[in-house]
């Protein structure tokens, strides 16, 4: 019965590989630039990850998420953004170092990491990843950089993946997932949940919400998942204030915060004290808040 059950799992990991169309370039269009107006130096913003860091699969530029971070951030701050992307399609945790040394050298205020779907794709150890992640994490904030983190996103919405495949896929990227937002969280960055909150949505509108090869997000896709980081870029940076945690956040460990934000839509996992990280390693506690993502524009 093991046998078996393995080969009908290898055999759909086959099918879905041939079934996912492959994407219409393998690199994002270009984006880096200057963003917005307004008086003071740019605020500088770097993009690191994976294909969706980079917008893999559109045309326009003004659609990837690193340029409607940068306008959002531009209009809330009233202050020009620099925008550099560091991301690359195909990207596990494993590549962020090299990522974090382009990063750097910008000498950004805050870093936005999307990673994760390529490490449960090739099986990576989830130990293994967050060791790259948190690695990448703590060199950012030692450099003075903010970070937030768009944790695994829900690959269990990808429709060529069958079932039980895609049950077993989907407790991956969510296990993935609290376990990046205990490394980044102790590092000192913030995470925000993907899988739950574009889950839905992802699995309702697929024909709206993924792109041509059905595993990329489409324009609107990626105009989700940007809106939805949004606002925890403007509130890392004090832009936007700390809201008011829930009833008895504050009292949540950080292990607890972290499995219920890969299950629950639109959550944020920050240290205790905003401003000072090394609260979090010794006292293992976290806030942990329901976020809406920003709305999206009416004529999106």
């Amino acid at each position: 019965v093991g046998a078996v059950a393995y080969g009908l799992l290898v055999a759909e990991g086959l099918l879905a590989r041939r079934l996912v169309g492959r994407p219409v370039a393998e690199e994002g269009p270009p984006a880096d630039g200057i963003y917005g107006d307004g008086p003071g130096e740019p605020i500088g913003l770097v993009m690191l990850g994976d294909s969706t860091s980079v917008g893999i699969g559109l045309d326009d530029p003004a659609e990837t998420p690193g340029v409607i971070l940068a306008n959002g951030l531009a209009a809330v701050a009233e202050r020009p953004v620099r925008l550099t992307v560091a991301g690359m399609s195909g990207a596990e945790s494993v590549h962020l170092d090299g990522q974090v040394d382009q990063a750097i050298a910008t000498l950004p205020d805050i870093a936005v990491i999307f990673i994760g779907a390529n490490d449960v794709t090739t099986q990576t150890r989830p130990a293994q990843a967050v060791a790259h992640l948190s690695k990448a994490v703590r060199r950012l904030t030692g450099a003075g950089a903010e970070v937030v983190v768009g944790t695994c996103p829900d690959l269990g919405t990808v429709r060529p993946i069958a079932q039980p495949l895609r049950w077993i896929t989907r407790r991956w990227c969510r296990e993935l997932a609290a376990a990046q937002t205990v490394a980044v969280v102790e590092a000192g960055g913030r995470t925000v949940a993907f899988a739950d909150l574009l889950g839905p949505e992802f699995a309702t509108n697929p024909r709206e919400m993924f792109g041509p090869d059905r595993y990329h997000p489409s324009a609107r896709g990626y105009q989700q998942a940007a809106y939805a980081v949004l606002p925890s870029v403007c509130t890392a940076l004090g832009l936007w204030p700390e809201p008011e945690p829930e009833r008895g956040a504050r009292s949540k460990s950080i292990y607890l915060a972290a499995a219920l934000a890969a299950e629950e839509s639109g959550t944020e996992v920050t240290g205790s004290d905003v401003a000072g990280r090394t609260a979090v390693p010794q006292r293992r506690r976290v806030r942990f808040l329901r976020r809406r993502a920003a709305a999206l524009p009416d004529d999106a």
